[in-house]
This record gives C-alpha cells, sequence and structure tokens, in this order.
C-alpha cells in the first residue's frame, strides 16, 4: 500500500471527477488520502470530501501561511473553534512562505507558533510549508523538538543540510513530484537522506510529477514518485512501499486510533 501523506483533493479541480480520481488511486494500492487545510473558506469542502470517503479521507485543520493576512485572528479563532468540536489527524499546513509576499511575516511566525501550542496540546504531528524560509521554520520547530513535537516538512526541496537538521529533530520529509523534475536538485539531496525519514505526497492538484508536468496532479501518479525513488535508491518498488507507508503510519495512524 502507499499512501498520500499530503493531497488537497477537496478543491475546486476535482469537483467534476473525485469518484474517479479516488478510484484510479486505489487501482494503483493508494489506499489513505491525509487533507491538509488551507484556510476557512476551504474547509466545508474538505470535511463533505471526508464525510463522503470516511475509510480514505481525513482531515486535518490549520491555516496556510498564504493565507495568513490582517484577519489571521479569525482564522484562528476559526481552528480553535473546531479543535473543540472533533478530531483531526494534524495541524497543518502550518508555516512560513516568503516567496510571495513579506507582508504578513510577524503574523505568520504568530500563526505557527500557535499551531504548534495546539500540536502540542492534542497530542498531533504538525504538517509544514516552508517557502524561502525552510532555516527559519527549522529554528521555530526546534525549540518544540523537547515537549515531543513531530511532523513533517511537505514538498521538501531544500539543501541536504537542511534535510539533516529537519531529519535530526525527528521530523519527516515530504517528497513529492519535484524529485522528478531534472533540475530540481532534490536527486542529490535524497542520496544522503535515509529512507526512513521520508514519507510520499502528491500535493494535489500541484507538482505533478514527470511525466504529467504541466497537466493537473492527483493521487494515482504517487506511483511515479515512488518509481524514481526506487531507482534513485537503487531498490524495489516494494521496499519504498513498505518503508515510507510505515513512516506515514507513524507520523498518522496512532491519532487515527481515536477516531
Amino acid at each position: 500500500m502507499l499512501i498520500d501523506t499530503h493531497c488537497h483533493l477537496y478543491l475546486k479541480e476535482f469537483e467534476a471527477d473525485i469518484d474517479k480520481v479516488i478510484a484510479r488511486a486505489k487501482e494503483n494500492n493508494i489506499e489513505r488520502f491525509y487533507l491538509p487545510a488551507i484556510d476557512s473558506e476551504t474547509a466545508d469542502a474538505m470535511f463533505q470530501l471526508e464525510e463522503k470517503f470516511p475509510q480514505h479521507c481525513f482531515a486535518m485543520i490549520g491555516l496556510h501561511p498564504c493565507s495568513v493576512k490582517e484577519n489571521y485572528k479569525d482564522e484562528l479563532a476559526f481552528i480553535e473553534g473546531l479543535l473543540n468540536k472533533r478530531r483531526f489527524v494534524g495541524i497543518g499546513e502550518a508555516g512560513l512562505d516568503f516567496y510571495w509576499d513579506k507582508t504578513y511575516v510577524k503574523e505568520q511566525y504568530l500563526a505557527l507558533e500557535q499551531q504548534i501550542e495546539w500540536a502540542l496540546h492534542y497530542n498531533l504531528p504538525i504538517i509544514l510549508h516552508t517557502r524561502n524560509a525552510t532555516q527559519e521554520t527549522i529554528d521555530v520547530v526546534s525549540k518544540y523538538v523537547s515537549k515531543g513535537l513531530t511532523g513533517i516538512f511537505h514538498c521538501f526541496g531544500g539543501s541536504i543540510e537542511e534535510a539533516k537538521q529537519i531529519t535530526d529533530v525527528g521530523f519527516y520529509l515530504g517528497i513529492g513530484g519535484v524529485v522528478t523534475y531534472k533540475n530540481a536538485g532534490l536527486d542529490v539531496v535524497l542520496k544522503e537522506i535515509d529512507l526512513d525519514n521520508i514519507v510520499l505526497e502528491t500535493d494535489a492538484p500541484y507538482l505533478s510529477p514527470v511525466p504529467f508536468r504541466g497537466k493537473r496532479n492527483e493521487s494515482a501518479y504517487i506511483k511515479e514518485i515512488a518509481h524514481h525513488i526506487a531507482a534513485l535508491k537503487n531498490c524495489s518498488i516494494a521496499e519504498i512501499e513498505a518503508i515510507t507507508t510505515k513512516n506515514a503510519n507513524k507520523v498518522f495512524d496512532y491519532t487515527l486510533n481515536n477516531f
């Protein structure tokens, strides 16, 4: 079995054919889909998908750093209200993104710290988004590792040094379609990283792997990512499946027992 640890299958890109998308994934032995939240505007769609496929789709709750604006306190209050009502499998996606806009850098830090506190309080993994801010995110997270914080640096694309900092504190690297891109440099990093430190993801509908680059991504394509890593690590696809599924279960399965 393969697990897609990070996919936005509830977005409008999948409205017309979500049943077929799930079916194609299951045909490729992908049985579990973890749904990171973005903000309050997309939450209902995420919950509806989870309700439609309760044995396969599992919702997180969080505030994406690109959704941190002047109303971020209202967004955090929305999250807190939901945390008081129901169980989630993780907090996220949270993090820091200094690529598009630095208007709300201070607020991004405050939102990240709050979500880390929730992850610790509810004993949940935190799923981290970072763009042009990997080291800054590592620095924040490292302060909480001794308190038991764990999770995934989603869509990792950083340096070997950053990868080792992340794995040294017990976090996993989320590896997606970028690993198949010729000039991404992630192949070099993964050669230095043990399989025990990675999980697989698509980030669907974004970042489709080769040979689907430029098209809508979907969970079935995680097979392409797995095959690419197997070739890179000179091991079997079965080994990739076994190890990355074990790793995903370490991150998420204990939370499923509370559902």
